[in-house]
């Protein structure tokens, strides 16, 4: 539950003397700007806003499927909501980076656990979410903000949001009805929207069968499915995206609409990734970016050429979007957008690219999620399918 919304205790702010606001968690004194740069307590309510600066990873932030995430995000989520402001992030490349924007005025809180011993803590606070002598931090005379974050904070808390973002970040958070993934094996018919994937597919300039994959994958088939983010349809399209793809958010479940939307979104993809020659490498680019973000997939790309790979070969990339969850990958100079959930995306990929072969009655022949973290697998490029006998043609 959430804590009643800040409730202020003050009008316009008073810039020659400080006066006292009534928080949530106490009552707190706000701090003359003048006097140190940075924005207090009764300013941040009145912008409408809270700036926290932090470093890319899972423990402190990353973007997963167009929402923000890590177990230091998610606490100071809950901080924002319950003050009444937006929570605006800025990610910067080192500790020392973090402790000059505090301390200059241009963010208001460290959202990472810092060492309280650190060299670059002078001008800092340290206050609210702490662990294993490591804590967020303020500017050293925001007393205001380090007060509420003080009084708000519950050890408790930290152990209750790694646990909320395990579910979150599991299947379990996904609400579907899961359906086979063939209506009849005999008669070929994947499912009751194959006419839907016939009629759109061609927008993407995708065999239907591909799109059937990807949709089993997304949703099993379920046009009422939604995650806990907001996806949502046969195509877990997030409101965001539908609104970007101008899908009226009523429409969202409609099956038609949404494969329509997706099509649409995938060959705005495929477009970014126009530079792979190949289409059927090209297809692994899009889903992958699909399921983790362009941006992210560029990442692996530049990572991938700077060590000595084929920025245009899935089988060359594939391992570093799975690098992207290690801190020397994910800080690496070539990298723009941190840490992603590597694993899931090429797991996402390589689940795509089986359900297709065995919908186009074929063996699969590419590498496993494994193979590819290990490199046992060829890197020859995407895996061509091999007819296989009539007998199994529809074989799962």
């Amino acid at each position: 539950m959430l804590l009643p919304v800040l409730m202020l205790a003050v009008s316009c702010r008073d810039k020659a003397a400080d006066k006292s606001i009534v928080t949530p968690w106490g009552e707190v004194m706000t701090d003359s700007v003048s006097a140190g740069g940075f924005c207090s307590i009764s300013e941040i309510v009145s912008n409408g806003e809270l700036i926290v600066v932090t470093l890319s990873g899972p423990q402190t932030y990353f973007e997963y499927h167009g929402r923000g995430f890590g177990t230091q995000y998610l606490l100071c989520e809950k901080f924002a909501q319950q003050l009444g402001v937006a929570l605006r992030v800025e990610v910067c490349k080192d500790t020392a980076e973090l402790a000059e924007r505090v301390r200059q005025g241009s963010a208001d809180l460290i959202m990472c656990m810092l060492p309280k011993g650190m060299k670059q803590g002078g001008g800092l606070k340290f206050c609210g979410a702490y662990s294993d002598g490591m804590q967020w931090a303020v500017a050293k005379g925001n007393g205001g903000l380090a007060k509420a974050l003080d009084g708000w904070y519950k050890p408790k808390m930290l152990a209750d949001i790694k646990k909320e973002e395990r579910f979150l970040l599991s299947s379990r958070s996904v609400s579907r009805h899961v359906y086979a993934p063939f209506l009849s094996r005999e008669n070929g018919v994947i499912s009751k929207y194959d006419p839907l994937f016939r009629r759109y597919a061609p927008v993407a300039r995708w065999d239907w069968r591909l799109l059937a994959a990807q949709c089993y994958q997304e949703s099993c088939f379920d046009p009422n499915a939604r995650s806990w983010a907001g996806a949502c349809g046969l195509m877990q399209i997030m409101p965001s995206t539908a609104d970007h793809l101008g899908l009226a958010r009523s429409d969202i479940h409609d099956p038609e609409r949404s494969i329509e939307a997706a099509v649409r979104l995938l060959a705005e993809l495929s477009s970014v990734f126009s530079n792979v020659r190949s289409a059927e490498e090209r297809q692994c680019f899009v889903l992958a970016a699909y399921n983790g973000g362009a941006n992210h997939v560029k990442d692996a790309m530049a990572l991938a050429r700077k060590h000595g790979g084929n920025p245009s070969r899935w089988n060359d990339v594939a391992p570093y979007v799975l690098k992207l969850q290690q801190p020397e990958f994910y800080n690496d100079p070539v990298v723009r957008y941190g840490y992603m959930r590597g694993w899931e995306t090429v797991d996402y990929v390589y689940r795509i690219r089986k359900r297709y072969a065995q919908y186009r009655g074929c063996k699969y022949t590419g590498p496993s999620v494994e193979g590819i973290s290990s490199g046992s697998y060829d890197a020859g490029g995407v895996m061509t399918p091999r007819r296989a006998t009539k007998k199994y043609k529809y074989h799962i």
